[in-house]
């Protein structure tokens, strides 16, 4: 069935995002949504980060970018960009303060001239838990175990996956701003010049607030909503910004591999500026109909990492279930 998203801007030459990517999952794409309905239970709206924040602001590329793609979006003037903000899970209600809210999310539509648009998604965690869609699956059939009472599953697993432990149980301390994290885009791109000459890069965007932490004491003081309450006075007073930045593979970098960070003595090429000036509407009409897709890649820009394929094809059913275009069990 095909799933009319009708705020969704078209993608900018999508058709070549994927170029030379295979799946490694049997899984279908209804399949994949599944996973986290299995994880965090069905709730109408979106399958994991479910909980989150809009704002509106602006992008401006730097000169550097264009040195490293030939993507309109990098090499244009400043373009107009929605934000969305955060928490993991697939629980719209989850408290801001409690543990399983991390990693924070981040994600950045870039609205494009002639009515096009193109999308990165991060969250505040270096890394991937698992390396491929299928140990995706059994991860989140573990936590849905969990969930209702039998941890042995999860157990197992995280005894096996040193970085899923890692992500599940050993995040960052508390920030007292989704203004104040770093995010990471933990798949990989390949990045096409207007030479001919391509890179593989990974996303990174850096808050220029720098990164600030709490405190248990503090974190105990806070609301369960305090992240969307102090984001509205901070954007209220004066813009918050970030820097985008592509980080620069090496020989012998795991491409395919999303739980493998790359070191941080990897070339950083700054790619922009980010500035982030109003707060959207946050209807639930337009949180339920505003679609982020990392495979929305414009030309010079291609994905390399055959889960971020598997998981932008389960883009389209997740928004179409939460939209009611149809079941998704």
């Amino acid at each position: 069935m095909t799933v009319l998203v009708s705020s969704i801007l078209p993608a900018a030459h999508a058709q070549d995002g994927n170029a030379g990517i295979k799946s490694t999952t049997k899984a279908t794409p209804i399949q994949v949504v599944d996973m986290f309905h299995t994880a965090f239970g069905k709730n109408g709206g979106r399958a994991v980060h479910a909980k989150g924040f809009i704002l509106e602001g602006s992008f401006t590329p730097a000169l550097e970018a264009r040195t490293l793609t030939k993507a309109a979006h990098l090499k244009s003037g400043t373009l107009p960009v929605l934000v969305r903000f955060s928490n993991f899970t697939g629980i719209p209600d989850i408290p801001d303060t409690v543990g399983a809210s991390h990693p924070r999310g981040m994600a950045i539509k870039f609205q494009m001239p002639e009515n096009q648009s193109t999308d990165i998604i991060f969250h505040s965690f270096n890394g991937f838990p698992v390396s491929t869609t299928d140990e995706f699956k059994v991860m989140l059939e573990a936590i849905g175990a969990n969930r209702e009472g039998n941890p042995a599953p999860l157990n197992q697993f995280l005894a096996t996956h040193p970085v899923a432990k890692t992500f599940l149980t050993t995040q960052k301390p508390f920030t007292p701003s989704w203004g104040t994290l770093a995010y990471f885009g933990v798949n990989s791109f390949k990045f096409t010049n207007q030479a001919g000459q391509s890179q593989f890069v990974r996303y990174q965007i850096i808050p220029e607030a720098g990164e600030q932490f709490l405190t248990a004491q503090q974190v105990a003081t806070l609301g369960p909503n305090y992240l969307q309450e102090e984001i509205k006075e901070r954007v209220a007073k004066k813009p918050v910004v970030f820097k985008l930045y592509a980080q620069i593979a090496q020989k012998g970098d795991k491409i395919e591999d999303p739980s493998i960070a790359w070191p941080d003595s990897r070339k950083r090429v700054l790619l922009g500026t980010v500035t982030i000036t109003k707060v959207a509407a946050n209807t639930v009409a337009e949180d339920k109909t505003l679609f982020f897709n990392p495979n929305n890649v414009p030309e010079g820009i291609n994905i390399a990492d055959p889960m971020l394929l598997d998981r932008a094809r389960a883009y389209p059913i997740s928004v179409g279930g939460r939209q009611g275009a149809f079941e998704v069990h």
